[in-house]
């Protein structure tokens, strides 16, 4: 089974469910990669319909049809491999003025490869980005990018960095976005129709004639995806992307992001850094941990001690007091024992699990408000 049909049959379970904001967004992907004005104009007509029926069997009925449609044309489609985009080699930037320096920093960006970079403020995440995107010249290392290029504009055009703070922008969000799609390529009867798409996947719609000024951040944030998805780019940089949003959007951005690098006929390489830790964790395929400018990957760690296990680690809230639960914790294997002001990060060794600390709970009917087994996690870097 190709990736392709794997992600069909998962849109198919969508619609089991009738999860059909969800459904929604994977068919408006499907009908970008057909590249074909019949199927663009087809779906359009069909988010227009969408808007105006509620829920009922047959609006299920005209979902399984348009995606069936889909699958046909699709399913003898090459699917792309994930080809190797960028390798950095031993990277440093370091900087006189202040003497910090970033780095050596090794990684390889892949095709459909989410990467996280997590770290505290000033520890170089920014840096990174900007090297990465030839912002930055690297001071030592191998920065290498495996695509076709010829000169830092066309680069650029391959290769996105968005920052933090996004630059201001004139018209409306959907001029805008027609002139993005006529300056990379889209031919005129196909211009508007890809604009509209792009716009109703990423819950731009109602949006489609405000200007910058009227928009949130996150709506900002969106206006950036859709104009990286009509340059047809190889990889995403983003710089906090999940900044001043809330939970639930930070989700739906995280959930776009996977669906965008994970396309079967599209995928990208993304890099993003972020603060909020256990989100990027969920999404991204490998966490890098930046402090002071020095490179930590989880996955590293646990390679390079093969026989020796991970001692566990547990994050939890509980009512019960410092010297309560270190009394009790005591006795059974605790190594350590930190309270950093709202939650309580417990250490243990030899081989005790996740299993062995609920039970400890349940027997002490200690009350938790909070629990994460985050032994396997880029927190536990911050511990040190």
């Amino acid at each position: 089974m190709s990736e392709f049909e794997k992600q069909y049959q998962t849109i198919l379970d969508y619609l089991n469910f009738e999860d059909y904001p969800l459904v929604t967004k994977r068919i408006i992907d499907l009908t970008l990669d057909t590249e074909d004005v019949e199927f663009y104009t087809s779906t359009l007509n069909f988010l227009d319909y969408l808007d105006q029926n509620p829920p009922s069997e047959e609006l299920k009925i005209r979902f399984k049809t348009i995606l069936t449609q889909l699958y046909e044309k699709l399913k003898s489609k090459p699917v792309h491999t994930k080809e190797l985009l960028v390798s950095c080699d031993e990277v440093v930037k370091s900087y006189d003025s202040n003497g910090f320096a970033l780095g050596p920093i090794s990684l390889k960006i892949h095709q459909g490869e989410i990467i996280g970079l997590v770290g505290e403020n000033g520890n170089g995440k920014t840096t990174l980005l900007r090297t990465l995107c030839g912002e930055l010249k690297n001071t030592s290392g191998n920065l290498v990018y495996h695509f076709p290029h010829t000169d830092l504009y066309d680069l650029r055009t391959k290769l996105v960095y968005i920052p933090q703070r996004t630059e201001t922008w004139y018209g409306s969000m959907f001029e805008n976005l027609q002139f993005t799609a006529t300056h990379y390529g889209y031919k005129p009867q196909e211009n508007e129709l890809v604009v509209e798409l792009v716009i109703a996947r990423l819950g731009l719609r109602k949006f489609r004639n405000h200007k910058w000024k009227d928009l949130s951040s996150g709506y900002k944030m969106r206006f950036e995806l859709a104009r990286l998805l009509l340059r047809k780019s190889k990889i995403l940089l983003i710089d906090e992307p999940l900044a001043n949003l809330d939970i639930l959007a930070q989700q739906t951005i995280l959930e776009d992001f996977k669906a965008i690098a994970k396309s079967p006929f599209r995928p990208l390489g993304i890099v993003l850094s972020s603060q909020q830790l256990y989100e990027v964790e969920k999404t991204s395929d490998q966490v890098i941990f930046l402090k002071n400018g020095k490179q930590k990957n989880l996955h590293n760690e646990t390679e390079n001690t093969e026989s020796k296990k991970l001692n566990f680690i547990v994050e939890f809230e509980s009512s019960w007091s410092q010297n309560e639960l270190n009394t009790l914790f005591n006795n059974h294997k605790v190594t350590s024992l930190q309270f950093n002001g709202s939650a309580y990060i417990a250490e243990f060794s030899d081989d005790f699990t996740s299993f062995d600390f609920l039970k400890i709970v349940h027997e002490n009917q200690v009350q938790l408000n909070y629990y994460r087994d985050i032994t396997h996690s880029t927190r536990r870097f911050f511990l040190t």
